[in-house]
């Protein structure tokens, strides 16, 4: 065990998960793991990992990590910016690092969980069976909770750096995050318990991921899915990708921290190759169910197991380093882009520059903690969003004065909304 990274700023919601926690569910405990698995397996795929290593899952907002010794990366799953020492990080590739360089992972342009695999795994206590993080209950992972700044983490021992770097996976195994995704599904196990209105409903019409989406289930909105009678049953097994419809008639599908049991009607499961493109999902994408039989179902997750055993991955002849380059901007503040000015005469500016921070997905504003004109320090809190359950405090990248807040407590903007813009510090 070597220490590998430590924690500069954590991101919105970034945990240590493995393939999940097998073999307790009949104790009560959620099986937990990637929610998107086929992302991390690829990711331990390319930097010579087993299926089984732990890696970290990044939602939405990516932390930002120093490393402490020589190690192979890779990220896979969604696509965000992602910087070593200022240049750009290119996904789905493995890549040396060197002690001292610094990882910035910004927001998801597309898709929502991204994963960072090591070299070696990421070494936290095996609690039954398994490194991942249970939140809800509080163990697993790294101290049972996400990562927060300050945090120093341990990887295994892995093969030499120059054997794995390089690598890439092929094209047609990365996602294509559509939206609206189309999710094909088993009826059952209680079909029986909706009118024929009601399945018509769930397999005709589109539904839309909302903000209450986490990592226990996928939330939709849309038509109300029609039961026949109550929509409560005896308590029974939930499988990963159930689709429960409680009362309300709104489905969600059950993700890798679903509870062991549940008491709502199932109206269909997911399977699992396409469970992994819900992880995916963001706030406001679009989902479309269709129904397979059960035979049609096993032969897809059949010939997808055969065919990533016997992935091969390419080797794209790249410079497997990246140099130290200065960045110059706060470790894990979400990233600014300039805004453009009018130009006067003489080709200066007629107005001071501006950049421009912006939402990194959909969010309630919490609030706002700066006004037009004042005056702001590198780090210092700007707002505070609300998405997917979590707050998470938008900080200033750099100092400067605060030119416009375009939005105020309550709003709702979207993924790439502006929030504010101010004038950088000279």
């Amino acid at each position: 065990m070597t220490t590998a990274f430590e924690v500069l700023q954590p991101g919105l919601l970034t945990t240590v998960q493995d393939r999940g926690r097998t073999g307790s569910q009949k104790y009560g405990v959620p099986v937990s793991g990637a929610v998107d698995e086929t992302a991390l397996r690829l990711g331990n795929l390319l930097v010579g990992n087993p299926p089984e290593a732990a890696g970290l899952e990044i939602t939405a907002l990516g932390p930002t990590l120093r490393f402490h010794a020589e190690r192979v990366i890779a990220l896979t799953g969604a696509e965000t910016r992602a910087e070593l020492d200022g240049a750009p990080v290119q996904h789905w590739t493995s890549l040396g690092v060197r002690a001292g360089q610094v990882l910035s992972i910004g927001p998801s342009a597309r898709g929502l969980r991204c994963y960072l695999t090591i070299a070696g795994g990421v070494d936290v206590p095996v609690v039954l069976g398994s490194r991942a993080t249970n939140l809800v209950a509080g163990f697993g992972g790294y101290q049972g909770r996400a990562l927060a700044a300050g945090d120093v983490l341990a990887t295994g021992a892995a093969a030499p750096a120059e054997a794995l770097t390089g690598r890439t996976v092929p094209q047609r195994w990365r996602p294509r995050f559509e939206s609206p995704l189309t999710v094909r599904v088993v009826l059952g196990p209680q079909a029986d318990a909706f009118t024929a209105e009601g399945l018509e409903t769930f397999l005709s019409s589109p539904f839309q991921v909302t903000q209450q989406t986490d990592r226990m289930g996928c939330r939709l909105d849309g038509p109300i899915i029609a039961h026949r009678g109550p929509a409560d049953i005896l308590s029974d097994w939930i499988p990963p990708g159930a689709v429960q419809v409680p009362g309300n008639g709104k489905p969600i599908i059950l993700l890798a921290d679903r509870q062991t049991t549940g008491g709502y009607t199932k109206i269909a499961t997911a399977i699992m190759p396409d469970l992994a493109r819900v992880a995916q999902c963001r706030p406001g994408d679009g989902i479309r169910f269709q129904a397979v039989g059960p035979e049609a179902a096993a032969g897809i997750v059949t010939a997808f197991e055969a065919a990533l055993a016997a992935l091969v991955l390419e080797g794209v002849g790249m410079d497997p380093w990246v140099e130290l380059a200065a960045v110059g901007e706060v470790p894990g503040a979400i990233p600014v882009e300039s805004v453009s000015s009018p130009m006067g005469t003489g080709g200066e500016s007629a107005v001071p520059s501006r950049d421009a921070v912006r939402a990194p997905l959909p969010a309630l504003v919490v609030r706002v903690l700066v006004t037009e004109g004042a005056e702001v320090a590198a780090g210092q809190p700007l707002l505070v969003l609300e998405a997917m359950k979590m707050e998470q405090q938008v900080l200033a990248p750099r100092s400067g004065r605060i030119q416009a807040v375009r939005v105020k407590a309550g709003d709702t903007p979207g993924a790439g909304a502006m929030l504010l813009t101010f004038e950088p510090q000279a």
